[in-house]
């Protein structure tokens, strides 16, 4: 056994055979999907990010800690054939039998993936989530198929501003909607909010601003999740613009990792901001658009930051589909 010249010892390469591995491990590489297996063989080994980081690096492989987080949360996959090398230098490293992780990338990538955990989500209506906001609707009066409270209502802008404190996690979102009443009698807004991986949903705040105030509440813990009705203080007659602000308080979730909304019908402008302490920069911030949350960025530009580390991303007759911001971090 050897060291590197921080005195750490480094693992050898031995490759195993799926029957030397420990059971929880050898289902993840047999049924898992590629981040499940990959963190559960990090947590097998021991490993940090950043011991794992500096094998890599002994292999002649450079990838990024944030990248492996990235890779071990589900929030990325590796991209192929690009990624094949260090994929094929994670399963020296962590003692895995050839091909066991290789095996789960490629394909598998473009299957849809139900909870979108790590990433926060307005409106989220896909995979195994659709039946938990559906139940929720349920709750507050809303037929799910149809969402008969928003579907009368025209989203004109939508704003849009995440704040994220000196430890990297979100804060608070605050949404400001310009709306046009499609026909005469709408007077409330459903909103949805899916937390991040460790979010607290029971401690979750929902705070009015302004041609709003808070009407019912349901909450799926175990998800993460909230729906939350939104009450005018009168009904709207046919072509009415109202006007409405609310702001969502959650510091319960882990980093950071970016966010998009999901906008089911089009709307014509679309502002996302997101304010980070000067201490705290991220390292990258790119605006994205995607046709749903399983599938590749039809669009993607990096954003600046200004000194006073805000980072802007405008998108001009959005959706349907995704738009948001994703950050990477040192």
């Amino acid at each position: 056994m050897s060291r590197d010249r921080e005195g750490a010892l480094i693992i050898e390469p031995v490759r195993r055979g799926s029957g030397d591995l420990p059971a929880e491990l050898a289902d993840a590489l047999r049924t898992g999907e590629f981040h499940q297996a990959l963190r559960t063989a990090i947590a097998h080994r021991g490993l940090s990010l950043a011991r794992l980081r500096a094998h890599l690096a002994l292999r002649g492989v450079q990838i990024g800690q944030s990248t492996l987080s990235y890779w071990q949360r589900g929030l990325r996959q590796p991209e192929v054939p690009k990624a094949l090398p260090a994929v094929r230098a994670l399963e020296s490293v962590l003692q895995l039998p050839t091909d066991s992780l290789v095996v789960l990338i490629g394909p598998r990538t473009a299957r849809p993936r139900g909870h979108q955990a790590a990433v926060s989500f307005h409106d989220l209506r896909s995979g195994d989530m659709g039946s938990i906001v559906d139940q929720l609707l349920s709750d507050l009066g809303v037929l799910p198929s149809a969402n008969h409270s928003n579907a009368d209502l025209e989203l004109l802008s939508v704003h849009d501003r995440i704040t994220v404190d000196a430890r990297r996690r979100q804060v608070s979102i605050r949404t400001r909607l310009v709306t046009r009443a499609r026909r005469h009698g709408p007077d409330r807004y459903v909103t949805v909010y899916n937390g991040d991986p460790g979010c607290k949903i029971d401690d979750v705040e929902l705070i009015t601003a302004e041609g709003c105030r808070v009407g019912r509440i349901r909450r799926h813990p175990t998800a993460e999740t909230m729906a939350t009705e939104l009450l005018f203080d009168r009904k709207l007659g046919e072509g009415d613009i109202h006007v409405f602000c609310f702001e969502v308080r959650d510091d319960s979730s882990a980093l950071f990792p970016g966010y998009y909304r999901m906008l089911r019908d089009q709307a014509a402008s679309y502002l996302l901001q997101l304010q980070f302490d000067p201490t705290a920069m991220p390292a990258r911030c790119t605006r994205q658009v995607r046709a749903r949350d399983d599938a590749l960025p039809v669009e993607a530009e990096e954003l600046p930051l200004d000194t006073g580390g805000v980072t802007s991303g405008y998108f001009r007759d959005a959706g349907p589909g995704l738009a948001g911001i994703a950050v990477e971090w040192n």
